[in-house]
């Protein structure tokens, strides 16, 4: 078993000198000092600093750069062959973004992993969790199954030591999970071997569970919140993003001090904002329209008001699977009744709340204004992967898709251009599969198989033009660099090298 050292975030570990290296911008991106190696001690540093600062010849980047092993970006070495074919290069990038069991390093944010795990690359070093599900669709049909088994251990590991697998494994991350595809997971380990995944899993499935469903029996009658539940009127229940930490994200620490400079201006104070913007990290669509009550400004952030359409399509299958789980054992209870039920009154519940009869579409919903937003997404086609759709209502999220969603490089995250990362023109390698998957299910095979093609045709020709597999494209228009967002864009990639070879691996079934 991997012994942790004190897991203190850099925040609380290094207080005042923390707050001076981040404002002080030593670095241009705040998440390099966060994932910084101290070579002494964090006190004895803490000292040091104390004592250095106030002579007159003082620098602080040399006393930074001096005291601190700086991380290299993932894969940052390697040089790509454009003479190859994508799928072979994406082959041997697998080793190059492999790391070995961790060994606990004090005063280092990385939290030890007790087995080898894939990261998705650039200023990304450490494991991410929904990004590890679609690695795992490439790692899967390139035979590294050995990595599925150690990844899902390691995750396994992760709620066994905190109660809920972390949005990454450092200690800045531990405040917050992301989407649950722990339960796809499992699955898919269970549909490559013949043995029974969910036995070995079911205890760590449950503790998922009750990490999401925490402070639900607080609820009371009409709408009421508490921690990631929303309770809607005197039955529904359901979920959204949160995290309670009311502080700047030490990864991006001088970003959200200023962003909370504007929020204030609004009215809003930082405390809320901070709770907003951890919500919306939670989600994985950090950022989003989807999050913002005005999209023009990222300070009308909002998104623990909001009830994602696609977390309660998760946590509806991570039901299901504990339902299955539940009647192979004869039928034991969780601390919120029988399962069945459980799973059918979610699956009631995301048509009642998220359906929108006048667009179409599956919509979230703001549990404060108690009403669904206007914002269109990708998010809302979740009910088609999950097979939560009617055949009526995936006939119009089909056309919706193809109408306006579908672009010449693959699908659109939405249809609003706010240069938040997570809205048009932008692609990503997450969100192709799960519209590729969900417009099959329902028999959409042109339609599923034109936005792959598309996308599988601009992640060659960006790779033949840039030795790159990126975090995400321009989908819109194939002939410019994608962009937006508070970092720029990645190359790598985790999930688009899991995505894209799994689409490769559909085209030849036909």
């Amino acid at each position: 078993m991997t012994t942790q050292p004190q897991l203190l975030s850099p925040d609380e570990l290094y207080g005042d000198f923390f707050r001076d290296v981040q404002l002080s911008s030593v670095f241009t991106d705040s998440k390099t000092f966060v994932d910084c190696i101290p070579k002494m001690p964090p006190d004895t540093l803490i000292v040091l600093y104390n004592s250095e600062k106030t002579k007159p010849d003082f620098d602080l980047e040399t006393f930074v750069r001096s005291n601190f092993v700086v991380p290299e970006k993932a894969g940052s070495h390697y040089v790509s062959d454009r003479s190859i074919s994508t799928a072979e290069h994406i082959n041997r990038l697998w080793d190059h973004l492999t790391r070995p069991a961790d060994m606990p390093i004090e005063g280092g944010s990385r939290v030890a992993l007790p087995h080898p795990y894939v990261v998705p690359g650039g200023r990304f070093r450490e494991i991410f969790y929904w990004d590890s599900y679609f690695t795992m669709l490439g790692l899967r049909d390139c035979g590294h199954m050995d990595l599925i088994h150690g990844m899902l251990d390691n995750f396994a590991y992760l709620i066994d030591t905190f109660g809920f697998i972390p949005n990454g494994n450092r200690t800045y991350f531990l405040s917050r999970s992301q989407p649950p595809y722990f339960a796809l997971m499992v699955k898919l380990l269970a549909e490559l071997e013949d043995n029974d995944s969910l036995v070995k899993y079911e205890p760590q499935l449950r503790r998922e569970y009750d990490f999401w469903m925490s402070g639900r029996s607080h609820l009371t009658t009409g709408l009421s919140t508490e921690k990631r539940v929303v309770r809607i009127g005197d039955k529904t229940y359901l979920n959204r993003y949160w995290d309670d930490t009311p502080t700047p994200r030490p990864e991006s620490y001088r970003e959200e001090i200023k962003l909370a400079e504007k929020a204030e201006k609004r009215g809003t104070a930082p405390e809320t904002l901070y709770n907003h913007v951890r919500a919306a990290c939670e989600s994985g669509w950090d950022f989003s329209s989807r999050w913002l009550a005005d999209t023009t400004s990222m300070a009308t952030i909002h998104a623990a008001d909001i009830v994602p359409v696609d977390l309660n399509c998760l946590l509806y299958f991570l039901e299901t699977m504990l339902r299955d789980a539940n009647l192979r054992d004869g039928g034991w209870k969780t601390a919120y009744g029988d399962l069945d039920p459980l799973v059918v009154a979610r699956q009631q519940a995301i048509q009642q709340t998220f359906w929108n009869e006048e667009t179409g579409f599956f919509h979230d919903y703001d549990a404060i204004a108690e009403k669904q937003t206007d914002a269109l997404t990708l998010a809302g086609a979740f009910p088609l992967f999950f097979k939560l759709a009617t055949a009526q209502q995936a006939r119009r999220i089909h056309d919706r898709l193809k109408a306006d969603f579908l672009q010449p490089g693959g699908w659109v995250t939405s249809l609003h251009n706010t240069g938040q990362q997570w809205d048009w023109p932008n692609g990503w390698a997450p969100l192709q599969w799960i519209i590729y998957r969900g417009l099959l299910n329902y028999g959409y095979v042109e339609t599923a198989h034109e936005g792959r093609n598309r996308w599988l045709a601009l992640n060659d020709k960006v790779f033949k033009a840039t030795g790159k597999m990126m975090e995400k494209y321009n989908v819109v228009d194939d002939t410019l660099t994608t962009g937006g967002g508070e970092y720029p864009n990645q190359d790598g990639f985790g999930w688009t090298n899991g995505v894209y070879i799994r689409l490769l691996k559909e085209v030849g079934k036909r």
